[in-house]
């Protein structure tokens, strides 16, 4: 399974604008078999491409801002015939769309951009925080609307667990309803304690073996972990995780 641990680049966004490079090489030397691209931070897609084909790191998917969805989807399809990703993932809403028209337009117009560039081998994937959870859409929550496992949706779930609980769900009950409709899940944990922050796996409250074996008789292809903020070194947190879900997998 660990053919399949990607780290998401937003982790270490800090580090990747002072050495892009040296931080793929450094995950690389950790064991990480992906990682999940969220910018450039300065420095030219041939350049990563070629540290990504030195270091043998796959990318699990590329995270592209809706303005890039809609005004630069050549250059962003140029990036990815060099990062050779399968999915494209839209990461974030702003303010004014997050209300029922604003998911009723997201919705039409990633499927648009799904359909274009389907042919060429490139799925469209949403990736959730918790305020989708804040507005009803034909009798559903928000996420529920964007990511509803029909024919006519091309949009693919990218759940990320702790938005989800944040939103006050389960994430294993939430994730069900998406099999083979979810190449990659975004895995982060949630600290025991009010403050409710971001934590290294194996450290919080979510439990992640359920959600891994899930995920192996579902069709998950990655399983990407970010840790948005982190109390320190944030390459040390990523080690934490990476070696808690190593030993898991190791036990499933």
């Amino acid at each position: 399974m660990n053919h399949k641990f990607a780290a998401q680049l937003y982790t270490l966004r800090k580090e990747l604008a002072e050495d892009f490079p040296t931080v793929l090489r450094e995950l690389k030397a950790m064991g990480w078999a992906g990682v999940q691209i969220s910018g450039l931070h300065g420095y030219s897609a041939e350049e990563i491409a070629q540290v990504l084909g030195e270091t043998e790191l796959s990318t699990a998917g590329m995270h592209v801002p809706l303005s890039r969805l809609y005004n630069e989807l050549d250059t962003v399809l140029e990036e990815a015939k060099l990062f050779q990703p399968r999915d494209i993932v839209c990461p974030f809403l702003a303010d004014e769309l997050r209300n029922e028209e604003g998911y009723r337009q997201i919705r039409r117009n990633l499927n648009e951009i799904a359909r274009k560039i389907k042919p060429l081998g490139y799925r469209i994937s949403y990736h959730n925080h918790a305020f989708e959870f804040d507005t009803m859409v034909n009798g559903a929550h928000a996420l529920r609307y964007l990511l509803a496992p029909s024919a006519d949706n091309e949009i693919l779930a990218e759940i990320d667990v702790y938005w989800v609980k944040k939103g006050g769900s389960d994430p294993l009950s939430f994730i069900q309803a998406y099999a083979h409709r979810m190449p990659i899940i975004h895995l982060k944990d949630m600290s025991n304690d009010a403050q409710q922050a971001f934590a290294e796996l194996g450290t919080g409250v979510i439990d992640f073996a359920p959600i891994l074996r899930w995920g192996e008789q579902n069709g998950v292809e990655w399983y990407a972990v970010e840790q948005d903020i982190c109390p320190g070194n944030p390459m040390d947190s990523l080690q934490i995780s990476y070696d808690y879900i190593n030993r898991l997998a190791l036990q499933l």
